[in-house]
């Protein structure tokens, strides 16, 4: 049903050559009260075409004739307010839903496009935070919401597995770490060592000199270094991948920063025969303009950089496979560096630099200070995920003791009620950590979504719905909000995907549970004459509501 359209092209007939029809169309609004109509046009913005006052204008614009879809057109002020023909909108609205079913809401626009999404980037041989959860799940939503775009999509977990850190961590082995505790339990003993060297470096400055040989070791290829650097990565990806795994996130690449050592030759020699590198304190740079500072892309002992490495990654990943976009979903920190980066990479002549968007996010912060591996001054996501399935475990056998396939759907619950946690949120804005709030099992949470589609998945069994519509159909003020709400749901997907933001269609999902919540306390779905038309409804909440679930990264329990 897109009525938008069709009050787009109604509008054109009376405006003319003034806008298009697809300027019309993205000047549609939906009007705050439903009882001003379904769709308002704001006639200010053809004041100074028309040198006319905008009431006087919304009053030529309705004396066409109205398509049957709408039911009355009227002025107000200056805008141009349509009502919807409720049981006509209503009964195609359904059909769509339930003939489409997790295709509904989809746009075609990206087909035989690519975005390539970097994301998660956890560092080797630290633990997996909840400092990494952010980028992990937002960047995840966006590939999935992109795909529902029509987007092919290719996602990076571009591990941080190279520099001077892994110096500073090899030596701090050598001296404290024991290799029967790493092979137990790998992440927290080299962390607790890692946390050490920079407690004792801060008595012993020369520890630091000392982890910056071992790195030129390990650049060198040096047979010792070399083989406890593969083994720390061996044994990080291996604990990094329960928590994918936990989830439910995978990846088409795991190139990491090491991967792009023996490439970034090429990048400086390219910069060099371009004649951008300049010299600076025995540094190499590239001038990125006067209002940023300059790319740093050898540092004056001959060692690269993160720039080099992202310029090298960018080329590789574009030549590789042949992006229209690349998202970098990265925490706002690094929004200097990324347009360093995009910078020399227009100066070096790739134009496609253009299609590489940062997508930057706030903080989790800890008692409003930023979570901090080295200060030891972290939250371990995978304490939290595994906190979350024990408490909603003991949620569901409390108020439904003889569900079978308890474990399964705690672990849906809780690992949704962690992610959702965080795609509430705007991604610009930091988040407070509280475990407190993140488990909560009631108000604005994941588990009240994922309840709201079980309810109606038991409502649907007993009723025995068989996917039928009658057809004429009951409009009450209750279900008709609902209706006007699922028909929002195509556009909700494209904001999100416009906005690169996952919240959008997390508040979407609980505006429509609220609705349905209200709904079913204040109408008699089962048993009644309109139970055929209410259990449609129904029906298509549900498939809206799991279809977004899974937009977010989340599953949706048939019983909770």
């Amino acid at each position: 049903m897109n009525e938008k359209n069709e009050f787009a092209n109604y509008l054109k007939n009376a405006i003319g050559d003034g806008l298009s029809t697809e300027q019309i169309e993205a000047m549609i609004e939906k009007p705050k009260q439903i009882h001003q109509g379904d769709l308002a046009f704001p006639c200010f913005p053809l004041a100074k075409i028309y040198k006319a006052a905008p009431h006087q204008i919304a009053n030529t614009l309705i004396t066409g004739k109205l398509p049957t879809l709408f039911e009355k057109v009227e002025t107000a002020g200056g805008y141009v307010n349509v009502f919807l023909n409720k049981k006509l909108a209503a009964f195609q609205l359904l059909s769509t839903i339930l003939k489409d079913k997790e295709t509904y809401g989809s746009h075609s626009f990206g087909k035989g496009k690519r975005i390539v999404l970097d994301l998660s980037s956890p560092n080797i041989a630290k633990p997996f935070s909840m400092g990494h959860l952010r980028s992990t799940v937002i960047g995840s939503s966006i590939a999935a919401i992109s795909e529902k775009c029509g987007y092919d999509t290719v996602k990076i977990n571009y591990i941080g597995d190279w520099g001077t850190q892994f110096g500073k961590l090899i030596s701090a082995y050598l001296r404290w770490g024991e290799e029967d505790k790493v092979k137990v339990n790998p992440i927290p003993e080299l962390s607790a060592i890692y946390v050490r060297f920079h407690e004792e470096a801060e008595m012993n400055p020369s520890l630091n000199d000392e982890g910056r040989q071992w790195f030129k070791k390990l650049e060198d290829g040096d047979p010792q270094a070399t083989h406890l650097w593969i083994w720390f990565k061996d044994v990080s990806l291996k604990a990094f991948q329960k928590i994918y795994e936990l989830l439910g996130v995978n990846f088409d690449s795991y190139n990491g920063e090491a991967f792009f050592n023996d490439k970034m030759d090429q990048t400086v020699k390219e910069l060099q025969e371009k004649n951008l590198l300049e010299h600076s304190d025995g540094a190499l740079i590239v001038k990125v303009g006067e209002d940023l500072p300059p790319c740093l892309i050898k540092k004056s002992d001959g060692a690269t950089l993160y720039a080099t490495r992202d310029l090298t990654a960018a080329i590789f990943r574009k030549n590789e496979y042949d992006f229209d976009q690349a998202f970098y979903v990265v925490g706002h920190e690094q929004s200097l560096h990324f347009e360093q980066v995009k910078r020399s990479l227009c100066k070096m002549g790739y134009g496609w630099s253009d299609d590489m968007h940062h997508v930057p996010f706030g903080l989790i912060l800890q008692n409003g200070k930023k979570m901090s591996t080295r200060k030891g001054r972290t939250v371990l996501l995978e304490s939290v995920l595994l906190d979350a399935i024990h408490l909603a475990r003991t949620n569901i056998q409390e108020k439904n003791p003889d569900l079978v396939e308890v474990d399964e759907v705690a672990r849906q619950v809780g690992v949704g009620a962690v992610i959702f946690h965080d795609l509430k949120n705007e991604k610009g804005n930091d988040v407070e950590f509280s475990l407190e709030q993140m488990l909560k099992f009631e108000g604005d949470t994941g588990p009240y979504v994922q309840y709201t589609a079980a309810r109606i998945q038991t409502l649907l069994g007993k009723g025995n719905f068989k996917g039928h519509i009658p057809d004429d159909i009951t409009i009450e003020e209750e279900s008709w909000e609902i209706f006007s709400t699922l028909n929002e749901f195509p556009n909700v997907i494209l904001l999100a995907f416009n906005r690169k933001e996952p919240s959008i269609l997390s508040k979407y999902l609980l505006k429509l549970s609220h609705k349905f919540n209200h709904y079913y306390g204040n109408v008699k779905i089962l048993n009644s004459p309109e139970t055929l038309e209410r259990l449609a409804l129904c029906a298509c909440i549900h498939i809206v509501l799991k279809e977004g679930l899974r937009l977010l990264g989340m599953q949706t329990p048939n019983r909770m």
